[in-house]
């Protein structure tokens, strides 16, 4: 409205040019104000991933023992040390240093993000956005991990050997042993604690992933996690199919199995040709041949006298007729429940 007190009409672009100057304004407010989309990250799949890679720092830590097979004898033994930690450098080198995901994240599609760049961002909208590690968090990563790990395992043993804990007479000694202990049941709590935190809330799977805020996140949205239970399937039939075996068969009456079977045996000819020569139990020429009765088939003492000892209803596998008693080869008959009265 003018001093005339007539309403003034704004040029024709001035809505065009307002709206354009404070469109990028509106929609950088409306997406910071937006609910960011919580993101669940299997927690199978990340504690597959490291169980993967350690199966395959396992795997490669064989293969290069084959190597030193034919050198002296306990030669790597003294320096396991410094192979595992050889070892998880070399995947370190060629996988988080080069921004490249670890076997086992592979097989699992997972990546590390830098979580920290992701939460200034403040527009992480799938999950799958934000940049991978720093160079400093890869360089901390390998010294946590590789390094950590190799000054940890040759203090342990180095304090085992000089026996730090038995030595009453060196109080230095024994108060860093107390200290090595206790730092390690600070860590033990410290890993308890951080396992709680990631199962209610699928970040962190360890102390260094905490500390150095690298979160696992999936590297394809389209990629399905494929479990196979097939392998796991005959895996648990085998089992039990084992385990049922060994319940039934200490139960099982082999020679009641043999009789049972007898007449379809193609052996027919041979094993009436040696009825009279050797032992049905050991198939060879008896041994104080002893006779069982009724059947009158004759056996070693031993082989008859254990089998009638251990099944009380022991039958001959010849005959298959229960053995009463025992006779030995010329001599008198003896009841096969009273081994003490036999004459010899």
């Amino acid at each position: 409205m003018d001093g005339s007190g007539s309403i003034s009409t704004p040029p024709p672009d001035e809505w065009r040019l307002a709206h354009q100057r404070l469109f990028p304004q509106w929609q950088s407010l409306a997406l910071s104000h937006q609910a960011q989309l919580p993101i669940a990250i299997s927690r199978v799949n990340q504690f597959d991933a490291g169980r993967l890679d350690v199966e395959m720092a396992a795997m490669l830590k064989e293969q290069l023992v084959k190597v030193f097979s034919l050198m002296k004898p306990g030669m790597l033994f003294q320096y396991e040390p410094e192979l595992d930690a050889f070892l998880e450098f070399l995947i370190w080198r060629f996988s988080i240093w080069v921004d490249k995901p670890t076997p086992g994240n592979a097989l699992m599609n997972l990546r590390y993000r830098d979580e920290r760049a992701s939460e200034l961002r403040g527009k992480v909208r799938t999950g799958l956005e934000g940049p991978g590690l720093t160079v400093g968090q890869k360089m901390w990563y390998c010294i946590a991990t590789v390094g950590g790990q190799y000054f940890w395992a040759r203090l342990q043993s180095f304090s085992a050997f000089r026996r730090w804990g038995d030595s009453e007479q060196r109080p230095l000694a024994r108060r860093a042993w107390v200290l090595i202990q206790h730092i390690e049941g600070l860590h033990k709590a410290a890993s308890f604690a951080n396992l709680l935190l990631f199962l209610y809330t699928g970040r962190f799977r360890n102390l260094v992933e905490r500390a150095l805020r690298a979160r696992l996140v999936y590297g394809n949205p389209n990629m399905n996690r494929a479990v196979s239970f097939e392998y796991m399937n005959r895996q648990l039939v085998w089992n039990e199919f084992s385990e049922m075996l060994l319940l039934l068969l200490p139960l099982l009456n082999s020679s009641s199995f043999k009789s049972l079977f007898s007449p379809f045996s193609k052996n027919k000819s041979s094993s009436s040709k040696s009825d009279d020569g050797s032992c049905p139990i050991c198939q060879a020429t008896p041994t104080i041949p002893f006779l069982a009765h009724p059947c009158q088939h004759r056996y070693c003492y031993y082989c008859l006298r254990t089998r009638c000892s251990a099944a009380p209803s022991f039958r001959c596998p010849k005959c298959n007729e229960p053995v009463v008693a025992m006779q030995r080869d010329g001599g008198s008959t003896t009841n096969q429940t009273n081994p003490q009265s036999i004459d010899h």
